[in-house]
């Protein structure tokens, strides 16, 4: 199996783009429930809002340059628009606009959309060599 010296830093992008998406998507369905059934544990792990919008200034870097990197090699435009919708998705959920109530579905939805995108990326990047 030969490889491609010059993908390797943008695999590691790649991998950790969609990384933080499924963080993302575990920290948005499992840490409601951990904090519902261990009350105790809201005291020992308190996440301020901050974390939010360091994850989504992680995200939208690296998935831009996962994603356009990946359309350079393989020549496949339309990835751009499911990932720009996964990171407004994130975006609309990480950033307070008053109402919390759409924040985990919001969350939750672009997550699995970047994470998806990310994944067919690197399946056409590999694909293109």
């Amino acid at each position: 199996m030969t490889t491609n010296n010059d993908s390797v830093p943008i695999d590691w992008v790649e991998r950790a783009a969609m990384s933080a998406s499924l963080l993302c998507l575990v920290h948005c369905l499992a840490l409601p429930f951990l904090l519902a059934a261990l009350p105790a544990l809201a005291t020992i792990v308190p996440l301020s809002e901050s974390f939010h919008l360091w994850v989504l200034a992680f995200a939208v870097p690296a998935s831009a340059i996962a994603l356009l990197s990946g359309m350079t090699r393989h020549g496949t435009t339309w990835l751009l628009a499911p990932g720009t919708i996964g990171l407004a998705l994130l975006a609309s959920g990480a950033i307070p606009f008053g109402t919390t109530r759409w924040e985990t579905p919001l969350t939750i939805v672009g997550s699995l959309i970047l994470a998806g995108t990310h994944l067919l990326n690197w399946r056409l990047r590999h694909a293109a060599r």
